[in-house]
């Protein structure tokens, strides 16, 4: 896959069969080149402010416009329904989310969406969601868009294609993709596959800022890739599906020819994907820790300063030094809501339980952390230099292996989120044994230990 670099950059591409395919100084000439219709996909309102200010334009051989009329279509374990269960504000794990067998029965991207949980509303833009997507077969001549908000894809077992209207992207695990608002796209799949999306509903993601940190670190605007344009000229006879998330519900229309028709392209408005690998770490060098927002890799802000609608965090391989410390995550209540998946390996501050494919979430003012066995552990371990995530500890100058490689990641959100029934019952992953993990801390209160005279 050929890529171009950068975070909400002004771009433009042409398929490399059509040279000349993008019009020369102007948008909208009454006659583009090779016969192509101008379209504009605007993701803000005209008048935003130029650094907010979200548009592409897309050379296509047919316009978006020429379908069949939608019509209401079964929506699967899709909901912005809320309220469907009575809230429950405990700590919440599931094992990992099943995958069905291709076998038993093909379902794709769009069958395979399953709704964890939620908060908001997409008709008055503002809110949040979280799904599952399991799937073991491509999408074919069915095409995706989501009119609600964006869509930020964390694939966990299996490498996805996305296809969309700018071009194509391969996408694996570890690396993350972003289609955002309105933009059609396809996904193939190469076996059993399974991940995680974060929706969010009336802002886009941005880069967190930096703050004292400076110009440089976390996230760096070179490492986001962006596809070059490609298109097909593809008639489909029996009829192409073009399936629209509107208002919380599923659409369908029909059309005879291939949406991904744009065969060149320019705007800041785009899709595009990133390698977690590359993000910078920052991290304490001292004692105590740092907040867990050191490691914000995309945030989708509120109306309120410093406050997000969702933060996509991410726990990478780094070096833990910090001296006089209780080194894994501390006990927390929240005012934010937290959900954590894993993409690989062990979480440190619970080995057992929390696993690849699964997750937890830990609701707005619900306690949670380490466990009793980490807990004790980390309480009399002897503080060397550690890689923490990678599965190294540094002795001198050898390394020894160490059981603790792991990519997690957070969504955490200002919204207080509601567990949909699938995530409740149907999908009978829920670990109703997961309060146990802390029945084994114990009291270590001395009330006649005094400080050390030295």
């Amino acid at each position: 896959m050929t890529y171009m670099s950068g975070f909400g950059n002004e771009f433009s591409s042409e398929d490399s069969r059509c040279p000349g395919s993008l019009p020369e100084g102007q948008n909208n000439p009454q006659v583009c080149p090779y016969g192509l219709y101008a379209e504009q996909l605007s993701g803000s309102a005209f008048t935003c402010p130029r650094p907010a200010n979200k548009r592409s334009w897309l050379y296509r051989i047919l316009p978006s416009v020429r379908h069949k009329p939608y019509a209401a279509m079964d929506c699967g374990d899709l909901t912005e329904n809320w309220n469907e269960v009575e809230p429950d504000p405990n700590q919440m794990r599931w094992l990992p989310f099943t995958i069905p067998k291709f076998s038993e029965k093909k379902v794709d991207f769009v069958m395979g969406l399953h709704t964890l949980c939620g908060a908001g509303d997409a008709k008055s833009r503002n809110g949040i969601a979280i799904h599952m997507f399991t799937c073991n077969t491509s999408m074919m001549d069915r095409c995706f868009n989501n009119s609600d908000g964006d869509f930020l894809i964390v694939p966990q077992q299996g490498e996805i294609l996305v296809t969309t209207e700018f071009g194509k992207m391969m996408v694996e695990p570890n690396e993350i993709c972003v289609i955002q608002q309105g933009m059609r796209f396809s996904v193939a799949v190469f076996g059993e596959t399974r991940g995680y999306v974060l929706e969010v509903y009336g802002a886009h993601y941005e880069l967190p800022d930096l703050g004292p940190i400076g110009a440089n670190g976390l996230a760096n605007p070179r490492d986001f890739l962006v596809p070059v344009a490609w298109y097909e000229d593809r008639t489909v006879a029996t009829g192409y599906t073009v399936i629209n998330k509107y208002q919380g519900k599923l659409f369908s229309s029909q059309q005879d020819f291939s949406p991904f028709n744009v065969v060149a392209w320019h705007g800041n408005y785009t899709p595009y994907k990133y390698n977690l690998d590359n993000f910078m770490v920052i991290n304490c060098v001292a004692f105590d820790h740092a907040d867990p927002s050191i490691f914000t890799v995309l945030t989708a802000k509120s109306n309120r300063p410093g406050v997000a609608i969702a933060d996509f965090v991410i726990f990478p391989p780094r070096w833990g030094v910090a001296d006089r410390t209780f080194r894994p995550p501390y006990y927390h209540r929240n005012c934010m809501s937290e959900f954590m998946g894993l993409i690989k390996g062990h979480y440190e501050a619970k080995e057992e339980g929390f696993q690849p494919g699964g997750g937890s979430l830990h609701s707005m003012m619900t306690p949670h952390g380490p466990d009793g066995d980490c807990f004790e552990k980390s309480s009399t371990a002897a503080l060397k230099p550690e890689r923490v995530a990678e599965g190294t500890m540094v002795t001198g100058i050898h390394f020894v292996p160490a059981q603790c490689q792991y990519m997690a990641f957070m969504f955490e959100s200002s919204f207080s989120m509601a567990v949909t029934r699938w995530g409740l019952d149907t999908c009978q992953r829920l670990d109703k044994s997961y309060y146990q993990c802390w029945e084994t801390l114990r009291s270590h209160f001395n009330p006649n230990w005094r400080p050390s005279k030295q």
